[in-house]
């Protein structure tokens, strides 16, 4: 059986002393995390794992031991080998390396096995070396990300999982450095000292007062929202659907993961929280942008006069497009009469338009001025009321679509089940399917003229709903527009993806490994390195799950809807999340 040794990189040059790592379960692998110099008490070293073992959580222990020969200690390896009789429990690795050389020369002795007369090229050569980045395995993430509650026991993780977790649950054993005033002293990625920063210290310690103030200032929000009046009918259905009652649900469950008092559990969770932060200070930075550029110079009033006549031409617009459909548009011949009950009928909600636009007139700077502070709490907001405010401005080209579709949608379906009448058919409701009926000759007389009366109707009645179409999608495409990006700064892993550019082995998809050295009767050394994790796969991870205003409809969904006359309402309800 070949015998793989995880070894760091930091320890290749280390003191003499004791491997302390761990043997992974059924792999016929050990993972070294450090080196213990020498002198020591056994003892000490033996009280000192027993410690690490309930800090980590790991079955930590002695794997053997190093010995890098230095001057006036010529003894020391057979000394560290009788070791072996202290520590029995596991087999015990002998690894020596002599100065100048690159390979390792190892030996393994098998309390358990009657292989004690084996030579030390039989274990070189059933043993492989793979040299690590202590830190950079210590500070990843290998995706994809499991969930260790979720797996089942007897499908356990992957020898190289297995490692990166050792190495990532260790951090207490690191503490302990070559420097230490301590009875022992050790070798690993942090033995020249912890890495720390100034800056990440002090921020760390300034988001203790200031998430507890968050989680007050959102718990009151919380109440408010929380009071009986807002689940009334009237303002539950409004809030499901204006996008700023969206926006500010979403925002409140960003800023309650943010503020929450358990720290992240999983490194995923860390970075998540990260993107969320980095969305939200972005947004914020945006909307003060805009702010700063709509109240300087007067901009307000510039696009509170841009405004109104806009919204007036369009309505006019509408009202020539009305008169051209009464006539003979492009040439085909409608049905007078119906062509002319439609037109009165939409020409009629086109003038109350007119009346609305006139009474909002004097109210327009004002509601533009309010509505514009919404941008200091972010760019998202302002966009989810320019949204709120285009579907105001444009409910009577969303009425209008509404009575074409619905009356087109009747023709469509009541010909349907004429035609199903013709074909001795019929529509079974209980069970929903089409059964066979025999129909009498006066239901077959009056269907045929309800079919023929329907058929002749038909093109003028889809000439209106095509036209209205096309308008109301012109909107909903403009604000798919806003939503989108919204949505863009919503969920967008900003955090994760300049950490994936920055730092690319934060995030580890796999490892590859090149040859160190492959000598002829001498253990294979290895280097494991990194691979990072594609771009596309980190924004397709650790993407925050936003609402999404828009249904997301296929396109073969959505011709259908088309066709048949179907709406297609421009929302979701607000319980509904895109992952």
């Amino acid at each position: 059986m070949v015998l793989k040794v995880f070894f760091p990189q930091c320890c290749n040059l280390a003191d003499s002393g004791l491997l302390v790592g761990r043997w992974l379960p059924g792999q016929g692998s050990a993972v070294v995390l450090a080196v213990i110099h020498y002198p020591f008490i056994p003892g000490q070293v033996k009280q000192y794992i027993q410690q690490m073992q309930v800090q980590t959580g790991l079955s930590l222990s002695v794997l053997g031991s190093w010995s890098l020969p230095k001057e006036g200690q010529q003894d020391m390896e057979a000394f560290l080998k009788d070791l072996s009789t202290i520590f029995p429990r596991e087999p015990w690795l002998q690894i020596s390396r002599q100065t100048g050389k690159t390979g390792f020369s190892c030996r393994v002795l098998d309390p358990n096995q009657s292989g004690g007369d084996r030579t030390e090229d039989q274990d070189e050569a059933r043993t492989i070396f793979v040299h690590y980045d202590q830190r950079k395995v210590m500070l990843s993430q290998l995706h994809p990300v499991q969930d260790q509650a979720a797996e089942p026991e007897d499908n356990p993780p992957s020898e190289l999982r297995e490692v990166f977790r050792t190495v990532a649950r260790s951090g207490p054993l690191f503490v302990l450095d070559r420097y230490d005033e301590g009875p022992l002293k050790s070798t690993h990625w942090q033995s020249e000292g912890r890495e720390a920063s100034i800056i990440m210290e002090l921020l760390k310690a300034a988001t203790v007062p200031l998430c507890a103030l968050l989680r007050s200032l959102l718990a009151v929000w919380t109440w408010i929202f929380s009071l009986r009046l807002f689940r009334l009918p009237p303002l539950s259905f409004l809030s499901s659907k204006l996008s700023t009652c969206v926006q500010i649900s979403c925002r409140t469950e960003h800023m309650t993961s943010l503020s929450a008092a358990q720290p992240a559990a999983r490194q995923t969770d860390l970075i998540r929280k990260g993107n969320m932060l980095v969305s939200l200070l972005l947004d914020i930075a945006l909307g003060l942008s805009l702010v700063h550029w709509l109240y300087r110079d007067d901009h307000i009033a510039m696009l509170a006069d841009c405004v109104m006549p806009a919204a007036d031409r369009v309505a006019k617009e509408l009202e020539q497009l009305l008169q051209w459909l009464m006539g003979a548009p492009a040439g085909l011949k409608m049905n007078r009469a119906l062509d002319l009950v439609l037109g009165r009928f939409f020409l009629y909600h086109i003038h109350l338009w007119i009346s609305y636009i006139t009474m909002m007139t004097p109210f327009m700077e004002s509601l533009l001025w309010y509505g514009g502070l919404s941008a200091c709490l972010g760019l998202t907001f302002a966009l989810s009321l320019l949204s709120d405010l285009v579907t105001l401005f444009t409910l009577h080209i969303y009425c209008f679509y509404v009575y074409g579709a619905r009356l087109y949608c009747l023709k469509v379906y009541s010909l349907s089940s004429l035609w199903r009448l013709f074909r001795g058919k019929k529509w079974n409701v209980l069970r929903q399917r089409v059964d066979s009926c025999s129909y009498d000759l006066d239901q077959l007389f009056i269907g045929t003229l309800l079919f023929t009366v329907l058929l002749f109707l038909l093109p003028t009645t889809a000439l209106y709903y095509l036209v209205f179409t096309l308008l109301r999608l012109l909107v909903v495409l403009f604000q798919a527009l806003l939503h989108v990006t919204i949505e863009f700064v919503n969920s967008f892993p900003l955090f994760a993806l300049g950490l994936r550019l920055c730092r690319p082995y934060r995030l580890a998809e796999g490892v590859k490994f090149r040859v160190l050295s492959d000598e002829a009767g001498t253990a294979l050394h290895l280097l494991m390195e990194i691979n990072p994790l594609p771009l596309a796969k980190v924004v397709q991870t650790y993407r925050t799950p936003s609402y999404s205003c828009y249904p997301r409809h296929s396109w073969t969904a959505l011709l259908h809807k088309l066709v048949v006359g179907q709406l297609v309402y421009p929302w979701t309800n607000k319980s509904t999340k895109t992952e």
